[in-house]
């Protein structure tokens, strides 16, 4: 029994000792194995990014596509460069550029963050095989803009990196965006941002301390795909557009043409422009300072931004009103009465013949009537009691806003400015309550003074008058992704508050303009009829600006434009000849007229 008990106790402690053995096993050989193998592999998050969209013109025509770039990442945690000057050589940077950039990313955290950004296919190509002898350093793959045509790229905008400042804006940027992501900044790459974008992937995988991928983390469980961002047609027209760039070679202004019909922009130039590709990849930050500080501003849309007068353009506009107030018809005459307001000479003019001929006096008295709702009751400009005007002036503005003048057409663009009607209050807090008479106002009347305008917003306008009274929000974008689906704002008619028989006789002026007015036949083109008005645009910081406003055909009308050629004198010289230009070759698809064309290529404004 003894020795039964002894051999049990002995088991025991036999037992117990292995038991210690093997845990102590476990702790020193084991689990250090399994410590030394997390320590040499690491799961990896790699970012996949998407296929932007693509733009493509009215016709199919390709006009801004994806071109791949590598940004150079280091995982400060996990660098080990042996010869500094080898891995310079090795990326073709110099020792000062080294330091900058490894003290840049070293004070940004301790994330893997990017060394080197946007290195080119090329480039990358003669590096990647060499990237395993730098343990911390890998690639991670991007998309970037290119353009394969040097047109169109004030409305086309372009992208770049991401601010701090954007990363905070709104939930949905800072939802979806990191540090060091692309975005679109302007034209219609910021606008259509959360189509073109798509969505951003992620893959996992394992990784050793050298940064060799190992195989997907579980099989690819936890990976995500990428989705493409959607493609976009846009309303322009590429050949007219590359045209229109042409003739407003070496001038300051812009041309916007509308398909009065749908509102789709068929043209948006703005001069001077730049190439698109000097601001993708890694031109970006070479080019956007010069760009920038260039005094003839080739980053600033004139087109969506720029507010001028709108001269005589403007009397369309004055007529139509003064038919819906009652206070002239058809047959109403005013003698050509200089002392009034300046013009040039002409016979005694009806309605439609002060369109054609382009009568300032006509129009001082046709404003001077709206302002005071016809209440005129001596040749001295006496008004009868409690026809102050302001009803008057108020019922004319609303008249414009109808117009969609004073505020922003809605295009789909970012930075449009919305122009200039000025309000009763601006009168009352220039003169004083009360105090303003016609005396301070008439030179709206002709389209001076206080009103502005942007070429965009007169292009509208010639397509209302086009239409009889209705439009369309002008926009670039026809259709989005695989169904070329347009956005319902754009699919919305909005009227005007004039009625639609009253734009006939205005209609028929503006084709007398062309034939036998203000023109002086520079718009007059074989087997179509186009119905314009002219303007000079008075300009406080020098010469005049040169502005026309037309649209053709006559009946059922295709297109409607506006040109405005700064400090280039009158309406009927320059801006005319250039629209008539654009709409023969929209229309017919071919020049008309060398001996004008060569004029207007050869002539330049810029100072």
């Amino acid at each position: 029994m003894n020795d039964s008990r002894k051999w049990i106790i002995l088991g025991l402690f036999t037992a117990t000792g292995l038991t210690f053995l093997i845990k102590l096993f476990m702790i020193q050989v084991l689990v250090s194995d399994y410590k030394i193998k997390a320590e040499s592999n690491a799961i990896r998050s790699i970012k996949i990014y998407p296929h932007r969209g693509l733009i493509y013109d009215r016709k199919g025509k390709l006009l801004a596509f994806n071109t791949p770039v590598y940004d150079l990442m280091v995982d400060l945690k996990k660098v080990k460069i042996k010869d500094t000057l080898a891995f310079c050589n090795f990326l073709s940077i110099t020792k000062a550029q080294f330091d900058k950039n490894m003290k840049r990313v070293k004070v940004r955290g301790k994330q893997p963050k990017a060394f080197l950004k946007q290195i080119s296919r090329k480039d990358f190509a003669k590096i990647q095989d060499k990237l395993i002898d730098y343990p911390g350093f890998y690639a991670e793959s991007k998309i970037v803009r290119a353009y394969p045509h040097k047109s169109l790229a004030n409305a086309l905008g372009y992208i770049g990196e991401i601010s701090k400042k954007q990363l905070k804006k709104e939930k949905d940027t800072a939802n979806y965006y990191q540090q060091g992501d692309y975005i679109g900044i302007s034209g219609l790459e910021a606008a259509y941002e959360k189509y073109l974008r798509g969505r951003r992937g992620v893959k996992m995988v394992y990784e050793d301390a050298r940064g060799n991928k190992k195989g997907a983390y579980k099989g690819g469980k936890y990976d995500t795909a990428s989705v493409a961002g959607k493609d976009l047609v846009s309303s322009i027209d590429l050949a007219l557009q590359k045209y229109g760039e042409q003739l407003m070679r070496n001038k300051r202004g812009a041309i916007v043409a509308i398909e009065p019909a749908t509102g789709e922009v068929l043209t948006m130039i703005s001069a001077p422009s730049y190439d698109p590709n000097l601001l993708t990849g890694r031109e970006f930050s070479k080019n956007f300072g010069p760009l920038l500080l260039n005094k003839t501003k080739p980053l600033y849309n004139r087109a969506i931004r720029s507010k001028y007068p709108p001269g005589s353009t403007f009397k369309t506009v004055q007529a139509l009103i003064g038919q819906e107030e009652n206070v002239i018809s058809s047959q109403t005459v005013f003698p050509c009465n200089k002392s009034l307001v300046k013009c040039h000479w002409h016979p005694t003019v009806d309605l439609q013949r002060s369109i054609q001929h382009s009568c300032n006096p006509y129009y001082f008295n046709v404003f001077r009537r709206i302002i005071y709702q016809n209440k005129l009751v001596d040749s001295t400009g006496g008004v009868s009691k409690g026809s102050d005007g302001k009803i008057g002036y108020e019922k004319w503005r609303q008249h414009l806003l109808s117009f969609g003048l004073g505020a922003k057409t809605g295009i789909d663009l970012n930075n449009e400015k919305g122009g200039n009607v000025p309000s009763l209050s601006f009168y009352n807090r220039k003169f004083g309550e009360g105090k303003w008479k016609f005396s301070n106002i008439y030179s709206l009347s002709i389209g001076q003074g206080e009103l502005g305008v942007t070429p965009l917003q007169m292009a509208n306008i010639s397509a209302i008058i086009a239409n009889r009274g209705y439009y369309y929000t002008p926009h670039l974008i026809k259709g989005i992704g695989k169904n070329k689906k347009k956005l319902p704002e754009f699919t919305k008619r909005h009227k005007v508050t004039i009625d639609p028989q009253y734009f006939k006789l205005i209609i028929d002026g503006m084709e007398g303009a062309v034939k036998a007015g203000t023109v002086a036949g520079y718009a007059i083109m074989p087997d179509i009829t186009i119905c314009g008005k002219t303007g000079t645009a008075q300009n406080p910081h020098g010469e005049d600006h040169s502005v026309f406003i037309a649209f053709a055909p006559k009946e059922n009308p295709k297109i409607a434009i506006a040109v405005y050629v700064e400090n280039a004198g009158f309406g009927g010289t320059w801006a005319a000849p250039i629209a008539t230009l654009m709409i023969a070759r929209y229309l017919k698809g071919k020049t008309l007229r060398p001996s004008t064309e060569k004029m207007v290529i050869e002539k330049s404004f810029i100072n």
